[in-house]
This record gives C-alpha cells, structure tokens and sequence, in this order.
C-alpha cells in the first residue's frame, strides 16, 4: 500500500488521468511536466481566440471507466459529433471508409478493374510470410490498392518504406480476433438484425465525442480538480535524472530555471518517452540495455494551422491526403470539429499536419516559410486560393508517434526485462510504453497503474490497443455466456479417423448381424440381402458371408464416415474463414484513423 507521496512523470491523458485517479482516493501526487501547458499530445492551442488540436482527438471508447472520467470532468461540455472523413487523391475526394461506387467512379472503370483483378490475385496467392506492413495490407487488399490509398499516405506519416514497417503494428490497429469472437460478432449481428431492425448500434466510426473548445479543456478540468484535493501539478519541470539503487527508484533530479533540485516519493509513474527514461537513469544502466533503448524510434509532428477567410471549405472533419505532390498528410477542419473552436463564422481554421523527423529540414524549417509551404499545398490541392489565408502559426510535437519498425520489439523486450526489476516504477501511456495506444487506453494503463498503488496487481502491458472500438455488437451477458458453450462445439474440428471407424464398425456390425440372422433363420429378408453381392464381391447369406459382409461394411461406412467429416471440416474452415475476414475488414474500415 502507498505511505507517501507517489511522483508522476508527464503531464498528458496518462499522468494527469493516473493522479486524478490517486487524488480521489485520497493519495497526494506530485505530477512534473517539463511544457509549460498540460495535455502532451493531446492538448488544445489557442492562438488569438482560434483553438487547435495537434492532431485531432476524438472522444470515443468502450472503456466505460474511461468514458466516466470524461463525463465526470466535462459534463455538458463533452458534445456529440458527427464524423465525416475523406480520401483526397488525385484532385477527388474518395469517401472513408471506402464505398464500392464511389471509388469505381473516381478511379475510373479501367483502374478499378485492376484493383479487383489485383485483389483476387491477392486472395488466391497471398504473400506467405507477414512480417511487413506491405505484405500485411496487401494480403487484404491487393498491390494495387495498397500503393494507390496506402504506400503514400503511410511513408508520409512515418517516413520509413512500408517494408521497414512491422506487420505487428498493423495488426495492432485492428481488432485481434478469435475464432469464437468473429463467430459470436457474425451470429449476434444477424440475430439483433432479425429480432429488431431498429435497435443498430451506430458505430463510433460515424459519431464520437468531443469537448466544446478541444481536448485542453479536459486536462485543464483535470488538472484543477488534482490541485483542489491537494496535490500539485507542477509545469515548466523537466526531469533530468532518475536517481535508482537496487531494485527501486529513490529520487528524481528535477530541473526548473536552471535550478536542479531532488523530489523523493515511494512510487513512480513515468509517462515521458521510454528512450528518454532509460538515458536518465544514474548510475547508467547496463549497456545492453541503454543500447536497446536507444534503438526505440519516433516519428514527430508539427501542425501548420491556417486562418482562411472562408465560411466553408468542405464538410469533412478531416481530409487524408494522398498526393504524393505535396508534404502535407492530412487537414483537419476544426470548425467542423466544434463550433466554438473558430470565433467567427464567416472564416475557417484548418490544420495542416506534417509528419517529420526532430533536426530534419521539414522541422527545422522556420515558420514564416512553413505557413507559405501551408498556403502553396492547399491552393496545388485546390482545395483553397492562397490569398484567402489571412494568418498561421505553426506548433512542433516530437516523439508524437513510437515507431514500430523492424527492430523495435526486440528492443522494447530488452527494456521491459529490465524494468521489471525495478519494484516502485510504473510505465505508462502511449510513449512511456512505446506502445501506440489512443487517448483512452492511455488513460486506462494510469489508472490501472493507480489501483497497483492502492493495492491491485493490474499488468500494463496487457493493456490492448485497438480492440474494442469497431463494429461489435452489444450483447447481453446471458447470450454471450450460452455461445460461449455451445460454439466451441458446433464449430470444433470433427475426427475423420475416428468418424470413419465409428460409422464403418456401426455399418460393418448390422451387416454381419443381419447377415447371420438370415442365414441361421432363413426368411423372405434374406433374398434382398442377397442383392449385395452385386456391390459386395463374394458375399452370401452364410457365415462366411456375414465375416465378408463385416469387412466391405466396415470398409465403406469408414470411407462415408471419413468423407463426411472431411467435407464437414473443410465447409466450416470455408466459413469460419469468410466471417474473419468479413469482420476483419469491417473493423479495418477506419484503419487510417489511427495512424
């Protein structure tokens, strides 16, 4: 149990949410953020009354902790939005997810014929080893698809060539399903559909939730409520040190106008970038180990945001972008966001996101000549006249998104070990683990990582990313529990060997019985069972013919049997296989989102 004070490092959705969490059952924290403004990542600018996400950060979860917390810091203040989201490739808009005859139309018939002919080719002979993100996607969708609305838009984000890029992180950012959870979703779907056609579910990918004037507005409430049970989010903090001896961290060493100064606690909670924790550890830790971190990689960000003299520009929340002629990667429209995100009606404020890496020219570029890179994109997008963007100003992000590449899982397990041997230290968040989770799961590793504290022995890092946003359906205990038992049965492998010996002995054994009834009685019966010796080579009514009679029975009714299960086997893998990628590819349908 915690007897002291317990240190926080990071000031965004995980350390914020891990001492929210503390303060309300009643254990002081102290939270050091480096910023001068809390929320990390997921903060909101106000740059002259106009306010900006880094990035865009909807509200959506089936946490339901989680969602409480939202709930209960915003309250009204959390508004239902709609999404509309949009491709926006060689000058057209492509709606997302995608739709059959609006791709076909703006592909154009002899490109969308090969997409399908490249699709096909994929489902026949797909790639037999997915260790890449090419490979991974491909396999879906076929080449073709895969260069036209993925290679582009994903080596912008991370900068690297798709074969660079691990598969793992691709399958992480849909749902991992299980034979019995594709089976339950497929069954339940159809059973809610029959029963009532109005109780649809509307999935989170056509609406989310979103504080009126941006995600800063949670983390300020946030904030404000930890201070007001007594604990201090302190700012303008940076950690500079993590003093450890044994098994346990003792201290930070903490860095504030160029004053360092050492704050003690019991337990920690780290949210700030894995490879920066590792390389502020004194003593040093073990090479093998500082070499493992050092080889985690990042991918940063900076948002380009424009002030357009324009009441609307388009309807989308955000717009991916996948011309390969300009850098920008994607716009969001904040107006359509929220309202209250732009305080004049009659204009527009648009984010422009670049992905980068920190020293690179795109982030060492000043920003009088990132806002002209802004306007040029737009107006060669033609989605804006450059004349019309009154103003900008322009926001750096580093480490936004941990890179999974080739190597990164080794490396990654290379820390955790030695994490692990240190008992008072808790890692947490999305770049604390290096793992790519959204807001909520973030969340959900601090206040998992807050009940250990009080008590609970939660594992972090079973924690799942993507796993229970997409279309699944709500169903009720009871139900759930029932398919539990009976699909595991009805969908179980069946025995060909032992089907065939059962029915080929069950056969075998009426035949040789019947056989030798007849033949001991005699009787009318016995001139039909004489017919089987136009099938039975040398069979008779007789006891030589009842052992003849046991052996082609058996022999047949092992090859029925035999058969039957085959056929059965292979019609339920059929199945089963077209219900996985049914789902699979429903739950891909926002997969962009999560980039």
């Amino acid at each position: 149990m915690q007897t002291g004070p317990v240190v926080i490092i990071g000031a965004g959705p995980a350390g914020l949410t891990a001492a929210y969490v503390l303060s309300k059952a009643g254990v002081q924290s102290i939270v050091l953020e480096k910023d001068q403004t809390a929320g990390g990542i997921a903060r909101t600018v106000n740059y002259k009354n106009y306010y900006f996400d880094i990035g865009g950060h909807r509200f959506f979860t089936k946490v339901k902790s989680v969602e409480d917390i939202w709930k209960e810091v915003l309250g009204e203040d959390l508004l239902r939005r709609n999404r509309l989201s949009r491709i926006y490739y060689n000058k057209k808009f492509f709606h997302y997810p995608l739709r059959p005859l609006n791709a076909l139309l703006g592909l154009g018939i002899g490109n969308s014929i090969l997409i399908f002919f490249s699709y096909l080719m994929a489902q026949l002979f797909p790639s037999k080893e997915e260790e890449t993100f090419e490979q991974w996607v491909s396999n879906r969708f076929g080449k073709r698809l895969f260069k036209i609305f993925f290679k582009t838009y994903t080596e912008k984000v991370w900068g690297i060539s798709c074969n660079e890029i691990s598969a793992e992180w691709a399958g992480q950012r849909v749902k991992g399903l299980s034979l019995l959870t594709a089976l339950k979703n497929a069954i339940l779907k159809s059973q809610t559909h029959q029963k009532d056609k109005k109780k649809v579910i509307k999935t989170l990918i056509d609406e989310f939730d979103y504080p009126k004037f941006g995600p800063g507005m949670m983390w300020k409430a946030m904030v404000e409520s930890i201070e007001k049970n007594g604990s201090h989010v302190c700012l303008g903090k940076a950690v500079e040190g993590i003093r450890w001896s044994g098994n346990k961290v003792e201290a930070l060493e903490v860095k504030q106008n160029g004053q360092i100064e050492l704050v003690y606690g019991t337990n920690f909670i780290s949210s700030m970038p894995l490879r920066e924790a590792l390389q502020k550890f004194k003593p040093k830790v073990p090479k093998e180990v500082l070499d493992a971190a050092n080889d985690l990689k990042y991918r940063d960000f900076l948002t380009v945001a424009l002030i357009i003299n324009k009441p609307m520009l388009f309807p989308d929340t955000w717009v991916y972008i996948h011309d390969p002629e300009v850098k920008v990667g994607r716009i969001q429209n904040f107006k359509n966001w929220s309202p209250f995100m732009v305080p004049d009606s009659n204009k527009t404020c648009l984010g422009l996101e670049y992905f980068c890496f920190e020293g690179d020219d795109l982030w060492n570029m000043p920003d009088e000549k990132l806002i002209e890179l802004g306007k040029k994109d737009l107006e060669a997008l033609g989605l804006v006249n450059k004349n019309d963007v009154e103003e900008g100003t322009v926001v750096r992000m580093p480490k936004a998104y941990p890179v999974y590449d080739s190597t990164y899982r080794k490396s990654l397990d290379v820390v955790r070990q030695f994490l692990e041997g240190i008992g008072n230290l808790q890692l947490v968040g999305r770049n604390g683990m290096h793992k790519y989770n959204n807001q909520d799961h973030s969340m959900l590793t601090a206040m998992l990582s807050a009940e250990n504290i009080l008590g609970a022995n939660h594992d972090l890092w079973a924690v799942n990313v993507e796993q229970e946003y997409h279309e699944e359906m709500k169903i009720e205990p009871s139900e759930e529990a029932v398919l539990d038992k009976i699909l595991p049965a009805v969908f179980s492998r069946m025995d060909p060997l032992g089907l065939g010996v059962a029915v080929g002995a069950v056969l075998g054994f009426i035949i040789f019985l019947a056989t030798l009834w007849l033949a001991t009685t005699g009787g009318p019966a016995s001139a039909y069972l004489k017919l089987l010796n136009h099938y039975f080579f040398g069979y008779t009514v007789t006891m030589k013919g009842a052992l003849i009679g046991l052996i082609y029975g058996f022999s047949w009714g092992f090859l029925l049997g035999w058969l039957i299960a085959y056929l059965r086997n292979f019609f339920i893998a059929y199945y089963i296989y077209r219900i996985r990628r049914k789902v699979e590819l429903l739950t891909f349908r926002d997969f962009l989102d999560h980039f």
